[in-house]
C-alpha cells in the first residue's frame, strides 16, 4: 500500500514537473503581455512600480523553466538532495506568487486614482501630430476602447486643440467604425462614440492586473500539490529502511 502511494506521489510529481515547463512559458507570456498593454496605457498612469508585479511573474516563469528540470531529475533518480532543493525552491517561488497576488490587489486599487489624476493632463497635451507621444496614445485609446474624451465627447470642447482649431470638432479617433462620412463635426454626435474613455481605460487596466492575479494564484495552487508528493516521497524514504533498500537494491542482512 505504501509502494502503491509513493509510486503515485512520484507520477503526479513527474507530471507538475512537466506543467512546471508549460506554466513557465504561459507566466512569461502574460508577463509579457501586461508590459506590451500597459506601454499602450503608459500616459495615464504615473506610478512605474505598477508594473511590479509584472516584472516578477515573468522572473517566477523564468525559474520554473529550472524547477521543472530540477524536479524531474531528481524525481527519476529520487535524489534526497534534490528532492529538498526542489521543495524549497518551490517554497520560495510560492511565497513570490503570493506576493504577486499582494501587489496586485494593491496596484488595482489604486489604478482609478492614478488615470483621474492624469488623465486631463494627456488630452491637454494633444496636439493632433503623430509625432506627439500623448496625441497617439489618445487616438489609439479612443480607436481601441471605442471612446471620446474623458468623459464623453463634450470634454474635447475644454481643450487646448480644440481651442485652436477653431473648428468644432473632434479627433477623428472619435468616429464610429462604421461610419466612413464622419469628420469628427460636434454637428453630428451621432457618429461619435458616446462613451468617455477615463471609466473604460480604469477598466481594461483592472482586467489587465486580474490576469496577473489569477495566474499567480492558479499555479501558486499547482506549486502547493507538487511541494506536498514531494514531501510525501521525501518522507517515505526517510522513514522506510525497506523502501531504501528497493532503492539502492540492497537486502536486509
Amino acid at each position: 500500500m505504501g509502494q502503491c502511494g509513493i509510486t503515485s506521489s512520484k507520477t503526479v510529481l513527474v507530471f507538475l514537473n512537466l506543467i512546471f515547463w508549460a506554466a513557465a512559458g504561459i507566466l512569461c507570456y502574460v508577463g509579457a503581455y501586461v508590459f506590451i498593454t500597459y506601454d499602450d496605457y503608459d500616459h495615464f498612469f504615473e506610478d512605474v512600480y505598477t508594473l511590479i508585479p509584472a516584472v516578477i511573474i515573468i522572473a517566477v516563469g523564468a525559474l520554473l523553466f529550472i524547477i521543472g528540470l530540477i524536479g524531474c531529475c531528481a524525481t527519476v533518480r529520487e535524489s534526497y538532495c534534490g528532492l529538498t532543493t526542489f521543495v524549497i525552491i518551490l517554497l520560495l517561488v510560492f511565497l513570490t506568487e503570493v506576493a504577486v497576488v499582494v501587489l496586485g490587489y494593491i496596484y488595482r486599487a489604486k489604478v482609478e486614482n492614478e488615470v483621474n489624476s492624469s488623465i486631463k493632463k494627456v488630452y491637454d497635451e494633444y496636439n493632433g501630430t503623430n509625432s506627439n507621444a500623448q496625441s497617439r496614445a489618445i487616438d489609439y485609446v479612443q480607436r481601441q476602447l471605442q471612446c471620446c474624451g474623458i468623459h464623453n465627447y463634450s470634454d474635447w470642447q475644454y481643450t487646448h486643440w480644440y481651442e485652436e482649431s477653431k473648428n468644432n470638432s473632434v479627433p477623428i479617433s472619435c468616429c464610429k467604425t462604421n461610419t466612413g462620412s464622419c469628420t469628427g463635426s460636434l454637428t453630428h454626435p451621432e457618429d461619435l462614440y458616446q462613451e468617455g474613455c477615463e471609466a473604460l481605460v480604469v477598466k481594461k487596466l483592472k482586467e489587465i492586473m486580474m490576469y496577473v492575479i489569477w495566474t499567480a494564484l492558479t499555479f501558486a495552487a499547482i506549486q502547493m500539490l507538487g511541494m506536498l508528493c514531494a514531501c510525501v516521497v521525501l518522507c517515505r524514504r526517510s522513514r522506510d529502511p525497506a523502501y531504501e533498500l528497493l532503492i539502492t537494491g540492497g537486502t536486509y542482512a
